[in-house]
C-alpha cells in the first residue's frame, strides 16, 4: 500500500520543499482548452516534485542546507558494494552533477551565508552479499530501496545496486533550492519498489535511423522517470542497420547508409554499456516472417517471391517458410544475436503477416498441401513460428511475441511473454492471454505516436494495466506494459520531445499504486518533473503555458 504522512504541524515549510522556483505556469486563457486541462491550484502537491510517486512517503517540516564543497555521496558502512563498484562510483558522480549543477554562488559566500543544519553525506548501503554491481539487469532485479533524511547523514539502503539507482533519483528529486540559491532538504522517510517490473519504452530505429547520441540521451530520460527496459525495435521493412558480422550484406545492402546508417559491434556496446549503468535491460526486437523487406536485400531466397498468375511479379512478401535454408539462416543470425544482447529475453515479433503473396506463390500452395494445412494460411505462419522459437530456446534465450502469434494459437513456451498491442478490445485480450496462463505486457493504450492537440499525457495517465476481467492469480501475470513510439513520422529532430513528458505518465502509472490516479496533483508535479528533465539537457516538451528557472539551451 502507498502511504503518505505529514509529520509536525506546519505544512508550510514542507510545500517550501519543492516551491523551487522550477517552473512558474500562467493561468489558462482559452477557453475551448479548460475543459480538457485539470484545474490550476495554487498550492503545491503533497508528494513535492516527486515522480514517480514512491510507494511510501513521510515528510517532516526540518530543513537541512547541502554545499556543493561539504556535501558527499559514498559507499556506506556495512555495504557490500565497494570501490570498484563502478555503477554506483559512476551514478554518484552523475547525481551529485544533477543536485549542485546550478550553483549560483562560490564557495566562500556559502561559508558566509550558510545557516541551519548541514547534510553531510549521503551513505549508499547494499545488504545484500551480492551487490550485483558487475552483473546486467533482469527481469528480476531488486528495485527496492529505503531513504531516510536526517542528520548528519542520509541513508540509502537497497538490497542492489539497481535499487540504489532508483533511490538515488528520488533524493536527487528532494533536493530543492531557495530564493537565494542555497540548496535544501527537508527530512524525510521513503520506502519505495516498483508496482510492475516491466516498464517499458520501444524506439523504432528502421522507419528512420536514430544516432547512438540519441539513444543514450533517451536511455538518461528513461532513468530519470525509473523505467528500466529499452525495447529496440531495430530492423523492419524499411531499414535494416543492424551490422551482422555473420551476414554482413544485411546491414550493407539493407540499411540507408552501409557506413552512416548502421549500429556497429562498437556502438550496441556503447548503448548496452549505458543502458547497464542506469539499470535499464535492452531488449532487441527482429520481428519476422512479416516486416522483413529490408531483409532480402541483404540476402537471397529469404523472402517469398510473389506471383500474378504463373509469373513472378518481381515483388516480394514475408520471410519464405517453405525454405530449409531460411531456417539455416534464422539459426545463425540468432546465435550471433543471442551473443551481442546479454538480456534473457529476445522480442521476435510475429505481428501483421500479409498472407497474399505466400496465397499467390505456387511453390507455397503445393507445401501447403503437402503439409495438410489445406488454404490456412494461419497454420503455415505457425508452422514458421514454431521453427523459430525452437532456434531461439536453443539459443537458450526466452522470448516476447506479439498478440498475433497468441491468438494464431502457436504453440509457444510457458515462459514466453505476450504483449498486447492492439487497441480495439485490449481487456479482452488481456483476459484471454492470463487465462491461458502466460505472462503479459500491455502497450494498447501508450502508442505515442499517435499526437493529438492538448494534453494527451492524461489518457496515457488514465490507462490501468490490470482493469479487466480478471482473476487475481490473472492480473498477476501482468508485468508491466510499455510506451511505443514508433518512427515513421520520428527522427532525431522530433523523438525526445515526443516522447516526454508523455512517456512519464506510463513511468509513474507503471511504478506508482494503483490509487495514485489525481490528474490534478499530477500536473502540478509533472510540470515541475518537465522542467527538471529540461536542466539536465533533455529537451522535453512543455505540458501547457509556463516556464522553466533552467530552460532547455539548445546544441
Amino acid at each position: 500500500m502507498m502511504g503518505f504522512q505529514l509529520l509536525g504541524t506546519s505544512q508550510a515549510v514542507v510545500f517550501l520543499l519543492f516551491t523551487s522556483s522550477l517552473v512558474l505556469s500562467e493561468s489558462y486563457s482559452r477557453e475551448d482548452d479548460r475543459e480538457q486541462l485539470p484545474p490550476v491550484h495554487d498550492d503545491e502537491s503533497p508528494y513535492g516534485s516527486l515522480w514517480p510517486v514512491p510507494q511510501s512517503v513521510h515528510f517532516a517540516p526540518t530543513v537541512f542546507s547541502l554545499s556543493p564543497f561539504d556535501f558527499k555521496i559514498v559507499h556506506g558502512p556495512g555495504s557490500s558494494a565497494g570501490a570498484d563498484c563502478f555503477i554506483l562510483l559512476e551514478a554518484f558522480r552523475r547525481y551529485f552533477e544533477y543536485i549542485f549543477h546550478y550553483s549560483k554562488w562560490e564557495q566562500d559566500s556559502w561559508k558566509k551565508s550558510g545557516e541551519g543544519t548541514e547534510l553531510l553525506q549521503l551513505q549508499v548501503i547494499i545488504s545484500s552479499s551480492d551487490a550485483e554491481c558487475n552483473s546486467y539487469p533482469s527481469a528480476s532485479s531488486d528495485e527496492s530501496y529505503q531513504l531516510t533524511v536526517t542528520e548528519p547523514a542520509a541513508i540509502l539502503k537497497a538490497e542492489k545496486v539497481w535499487g540504489a539507482l532508483r533511490g538515488l533519483e528520488t533524493f536527487s528529486q528532494l533536493v530543492y533550492e531557495d530564493i537565494y540559491g542555497r540548496y535544501l532538504i527537508n527530512k524525510s522517510e521513503i520506502t519505495d519498489f516498483p508496482r510492475f517490473t516491466h516498464r517499458g519504452i520501444l524506439l523504432d530505429s528502421s522507419r528512420h535511423f536514430l544516432p547512438v547520441n540519441v539513444i543514450l540521451a533517451n536511455l538518461e530520460a528513461m532513468a530519470i522517470n525509473k523505467l528500466n527496459v529499452f525495447h529496440w525495435h531495430i530492423v523492419d521493412n524499411q531499414a535494416f542497420p543492424y551490422q551482422s558480422s555473420a551476414f554482413p550484406d544485411l546491414s550493407d545492402q539493407g540499411a540507408y547508409h552501409p557506413f552512416t546508417h548502421v549500429y556497429t559491434t562498437t556502438d550496441i556496446k556503447t548503448i548496452l554499456e549505458y543502458a547497464r549503468l542506469r539499470g535499464i535491460r535492452v531488449v532487441p526486437e527482429f520481428d519476422s516472417p512479416g516486416h522483413t523487406l529490408s531483409w532480402g536485400k541483404g540476402q537471397r531466397d529469404l523472402l517469398t517471391p510473389c506471383y500474378n498468375g504463373e509469373k513472378p511479379t518481381g515483388s516480394y512478401g514475408p520471410v519464405n517458410p517453405i525454405l530449409n535454408s531460411t531456417y539455416d539462416f534464422m539459426a545463425i543470425l540468432f546465435k550471433e544475436i543471442s551473443e551481442t544482447f546479454p538480456d534473457a529475453f529476445v522480442h521476435l515479433g510475429g505481428d501483421e503477416v500479409d498472407f497474399s503473396c505466400w496465397h499467390s506463390n505456387p511453390d507455397v500452395t503445393k507445401f501447403m498441401e503437402q503439409q495438410g494445412f489445406g488454404k490456412d494460411y494461419k497454420k503455415l505462419e505457425s508452422y514458421y513460428i514454431k521453427k523459430i522459437l525452437d532456434i531461439v530456446s536453443s539459443t537458450n534465450k526466452g522470448y516476447m511475441i506479439w498478440q498475433e502469434v497468441f491468438d494464431n494459437e502457436v504453440k509457444i513456451k510457458p515462459d514466453t511473454v505476450v504483449e498486447v498491442w492492439k487497441s480495439e478490445h485490449y481487456q479482452d485480450e488481456l483476459h484471454n492471454v492470463t487465462a491461458a496462463g502466460y505472462k503479459t505486457i500491455l502497450a494498447s493504450p501508450w502508442y505515442l505516436d499517435y499526437i493529438s492537440y492538448g494534453q494527451d499525457w492524461q489518457k496515457y495517465y488514465r490507462a490501468e494495466p490490470l482493469d479487466f476481467n480478471g482473476t487475481v492469480a490473472q492480473k498477476k501475470l501482468v508485468i508491466g506494459g510499455e510506451a511505443c513510439l514508433w518512427g515513421e513520422f520520428v527522427d532525431a529532430t522530433n523523438l525526445t520531445p515526443r516522447l516526454w513528458p508523455r512517456a512519464s505518465a506510463v513511468g509513474e502509472r507503471l511504478w506508482s499504486s494503483q490509487s495514485v490516479t489525481n490528474v490534478g496533483d499530477a500536473y502540478i508535479r509533472l510540470v515541475k518533473h518537465r522542467c527538471r528533465m529540461v536542466s539536465r539537457g533533455i529537451p522535453a516538451e512543455p505540458p501547457y503555458i509556463g516556464y522553466c528557472d533552467h530552460e532547455y539551451k539548445g546544441l
